[in-house]
């Protein structure tokens, strides 16, 4: 029997995946790749290797979940290394574990490779500081949407704590985030939404909550990003490193305000 590989493909550039995925790229007789992985990584699969797209968006998917689910075991019990390519790390709001669980229980030998989350790279890429001393002592990953499409609930504790908060899936909420995150903490808030983060078709506005809105219909700003929520944000705006990087590479896409 082969083997399955639940690989995680980082944020988007294909420079930020990890050197064990790249082994396990080119060991690979099949891959099962997702929206979100760059499609520059699969130059590492061999010529013969078998590439599946199985991208799943917002109303968007390739295959359903249980149709993948069986084609990672069909492939593996047909003694194919397989290699399940999943954006970001496989196990961050994602349904990395729900496929390991499904190979498990047919028998199926699973390594999980993980990798760089785009929760954690891409505000670091924009020169965002997670956590600084003597500003925040935390950080949360929520998701904005649900399994079942709804607003998550974990979003309420999360703006009423003093953590920065990174939110995945969010767009389709933005309103209601906004809307929330005023509440508890006030409109002057700092904020940064980051589309397509650490690709070179990036977008990014960074501003408060106020006038952020705005800011993303400006620029037709939708998924897949990330809303980073929290005092940190504007620590960025004074990083003469990316004030280089707003004249170039994003011009006029980022917009501070």
């Amino acid at each position: 029997m082969g083997k399955l590989l639940l690989v995680g493909a980082g944020p988007g550039d294909p420079e930020l995946i990890t050197l064990k995925a790249i082994k396990a790229l080119e060991m690979a007789d099949v891959v099962l790749y997702d929206a979100l992985a760059n499609d520059e990584l699969l130059n590492y699969c061999r010529k013969d290797c078998h590439k599946v797209y199985v991208g799943k968006k917002a109303g968007l998917h390739a295959y359903q979940q249980i149709f993948i689910n069986d084609m990672m075991v069909d492939y593996v019990r047909q003694n194919k290394i397989v290699v399940r390519l999943k954006g970001g790390d496989p196990f961050i709001l994602g349904r990395g574990h729900e496929e390991l669980a499904y190979a498990w229980e047919r028998g199926i030998d699973v390594e999980v490779v993980p990798g760089v989350s785009s929760a954690l790279a891409v505000p670091t890429a924009h020169h965002i500081p997670l956590t600084k001393r003597g500003v925040n002592e935390s950080f949360w990953v929520v998701t904005g949407t649900t399994m079942n499409g709804s607003f998550s609930n974990d979003l309420a504790f999360a703006a009423r704590s003093t953590a920065t908060v990174v939110i995945l899936m969010g767009m389709k909420n933005l309103s209601k985030i906004i809307s929330l995150f005023q509440t508890h903490r006030g409109s002057e808030e700092s904020i940064a939404i980051i589309q397509n983060g650490t690709r070179h078709n990036e977008k990014a506005v960074i501003g408060t909550l106020k006038c952020v809105e705005q800011r993303v219909l400006e620029n037709e700003m939708s998924n897949p990003a990330i809303i980073v929520i929290g005092e940190v944000v504007k620590y960025c705006l004074s990083s003469p490193c990316l004030e280089k990087q707003l004249n170039s590479i994003y011009s006029d896409l980022m917009v501070k305000v």
